[in-house]
């Protein structure tokens, strides 16, 4: 059983940076995908970026060169640095965990955190 517990979610203006975290339990963390989605009010829940077991990446093409998603296997944790943030970026961020080769699908990720809100002024 993996859990996770994301973190790092706050207010910023638009043009700034923030960094947000998820923490992971489970002896096989390494071995799982991880993914970030995010959610806005009344909208689905939308791919953002995914890193693999192995450190491979690739990010939805809105965050494309503004986010960057990286592991710390040793620590049991993913990152998402998101930098040139913009109001349509407003959402609330999960952290999501599968295990094999990553995927951009909702439905195909096993475990997810509860979400850390991120909200971007104009």
């Amino acid at each position: 059983q993996v859990q996770l517990v994301e973190s790092g979610g706050g207010l910023v203006q638009a043009g700034g940076s923030l960094r947000v975290s998820c923490a992971a339990s489970g002896r096989t963390f390494s071995s799982y995908a991880m993914g970030w989605f995010r959610q806005a009010p009344g909208k689905e829940r939308e791919f953002v970026a995914v890193i693999s077991w192995s450190g491979a990446t690739y990010y939805a093409d809105s965050v494309k060169g503004r986010f960057t998603i990286s592991r710390d296997n040793a620590k049991n944790t993913v990152y998402l640095q998101m930098n040139g943030l913009k109001p349509e970026d407003t959402a609330v961020y999960y952290c999501a965990a599968r295990r094999s080769y990553y995927s951009v699908y909702v439905a195909e990720y096993d475990y997810w955190g509860q979400g850390t809100q991120v909200t971007v002024s104009s």
